[in-house]
């Protein structure tokens, strides 16, 4: 487990160094998000959907705020148009980060473990606690994008990757998504409760998982 919660943390480190880079220019910020959607929604909702799309594909490699784009898309475009171009995005962002992590995946093991021992241990560390990582993966910030990668890395099976993946953006998506229709800038209230919960869920999840490692190592 200490191999892979290394790799996790470093390339944790290296995506996460994106966002304040990203925060730090002003280049891609929730506001300027917002003014995007603003200027595009006296034209149609699917530009709206096609910039979340693309906003959403772009997370795997530059972090952005996911949570607050979702539910701003939601504000905007509805609970379904905005569920169902999150939801594309993030497949095809998951889909390309697993690829890319099973055709480098080897190399890039090799630098970060020189151990044949440590990278063996990641293997089964993955094979044994992957799919409930790629479930939680929400409750860190770029967790997910992580976790997509290091599953191509242990040639984690994709169909198996993809249900795991599938079921973590799915609800978190229609929650986030609903709760941004259902807000406004004078009631924001949806959007806090369903941040609250999501978190506080995602949290309870990562704390009955460590309790039940320790229990049945």
């Amino acid at each position: 487990m200490k191999s892979l919660i290394k790799v996790i943390l470093i390339l944790g480190l290296v995506s996460g160094s994106s966002f304040f880079i990203v925060q730090s220019t002003g280049l891609i910020t929730i506001d300027r998000i917002d003014y995007w959607f603003n200027e595009v929604r006296s034209i149609s909702p699917l530009y709206i959907g096609a910039a979340v799309l693309c906003l959403m594909f772009i997370d795997l490699f530059i972090s952005i705020p996911t949570l607050a784009t979702i539910m701003l898309a939601g504000f905007f475009m509805g609970t379904v148009l905005a569920s169902a171009f999150t939801i594309a995005g993030l497949t095809i962002a998951g889909s390309l980060g697993y690829l890319l992590g099973r055709r480098f995946g080897e190399p890039i093991l090799g630098f970060l473990l020189k151990d044949d021992a440590q990278r063996t241990e990641l293997q089964e560390s993955f094979m044994a606690h992957g799919f409930v990582t790629i479930l939680l993966s929400r409750a860190l910030p770029v967790l997910p994008e992580v976790s997509t990668v290091i599953a191509g890395m242990t040639k984690m099976s994709f169909p198996k990757f993809l249900t795991a993946w599938l079921i973590s953006i799915t609800p978190y998506t229609i929650i986030a998504a609903y709760a941004g229709a259902s807000s406004s800038p004078r009631s924001p209230e949806p959007a806090i409760v369903a941040w609250a919960v999501l978190t506080s869920t995602l949290w309870l999840g990562w704390y009955f998982f460590k309790r039940a490692q320790k229990r049945f190592p």
